[in-house]
């Protein structure tokens, strides 16, 4: 099995004003893909469709070698899900959770939920309701890992906490995939986060996906270039140009935004009659808002 999770041609209508639209996407298994997206874009509806709690309009979708919806049983048994919201019995303790959850998979670690319990430092006899945001969101990703499953959909699994339970959580989560190999989903808004472990990245936006590549490539691949006496259009440029626009505050010549740069590249701004005058690099986070801004002004015909 090469990829843990494939998307081709999907569809779903979320309600009268949005939808995903023939989203292709792929995650190969193994992988610890970032899923990058402002608030809205289709992130927590693409992993609820993965997890069976929406069913697709159009297109397919293909988790660990199972098809949806035929498959969807074996799919559950292999994936630790952490929804945006706690979904759990808030009357419980945190005990009764845990026993309730693990009975319904057939791989539930006891001994490893037990580890868990004590890394995390949760309070068994605490009812749900009773629980810190932090607390909440070490049991739930507590529930996750402790079924063993070869496949984590994490949606937002650290947003609002605070720096120390990120960081628990985060360790917890890499040890298990560095010892099992698992393939891990995840979404957040704590870009520079991801950028630390992930090892692909996707941009979703208005229900689309922009775009998918490993992080390296898209770190290393997508530059901003300031240019003087450009060409009127760059049709055989050795790259992919996905924006270009005045430089700011009256400086002669246009900035480019560029996928798929290499260094050797340069020579082929002098062979227009141009010069290249900067090289800057992105972090993820200025790349995913500038891709963004492409994605936007494509769309818009800007």
């Amino acid at each position: 099995m090469s990829n843990a999770i494939e998307l081709s041609g999907v569809w779903y209508r979320a309600g009268p004003d949005f939808e995903l639209t023939d989203v292709n996407m792929t995650v190969p298994a193994g992988s610890v893909y970032g899923f990058l997206g402002p608030n809205g874009s289709g992130k927590t509806t693409t992993m609820r469709l993965l997890v069976g709690l929406h069913k697709v309009d159009r297109g397919h979708i293909s988790v660990l070698g199972n098809e949806l919806p035929q498959d969807m049983p074996d799919i559950l048994q292999r994936t630790g899900y952490v929804p945006e919201k706690s979904h759990l019995y808030h009357t419980l303790t945190v005990a009764e959770a845990v026993r309730y959850h693990g009975a319904f998979y057939k791989k539930w670690d006891e001994s490893w939920t037990d580890e868990l319990f004590d890394r995390f430092s949760l309070p068994p006899q605490q009812r749900l309701s009773k629980l810190s945001k932090g607390e909440m969101g070490k049991l739930l990703m507590l529930l996750a890992l402790a079924q063993r499953p070869e496949l984590l959909v994490l949606d937002e699994p650290t947003e609002g906490l605070d720096p120390v339970v990120r960081r628990e959580l985060m360790g917890a989560l890499l040890d298990y995939v560095a010892e099992q190999g698992a393939t891990v989903l995840i979404s957040s808004h704590l870009v520079h986060e991801l950028e630390r472990f992930c090892n692909w990245v996707g941009i979703m936006d208005q229900g689309r996906l922009v775009t998918e590549l490993p992080m390296e490539q898209f770190k290393n691949g997508i530059k901003r270039l300031r240019i003087t006496d450009p060409p009127s259009k760059y049709g055989d440029a050795p790259f992919e140009l996905l924006m270009r626009e005045p430089v700011n505050g009256g400086v002669p010549g246009e900035m480019l935004l560029v996928r798929g740069w290499r260094t050797e590249m340069a020579d082929y701004f002098t062979g227009v009659g141009a010069s290249l005058r900067e090289v800057v690099d992105l972090d993820l986070e200025d790349g995913f808002v500038e891709m963004l801004r492409a994605f936007r002004a494509e769309m818009t015909g800007s």
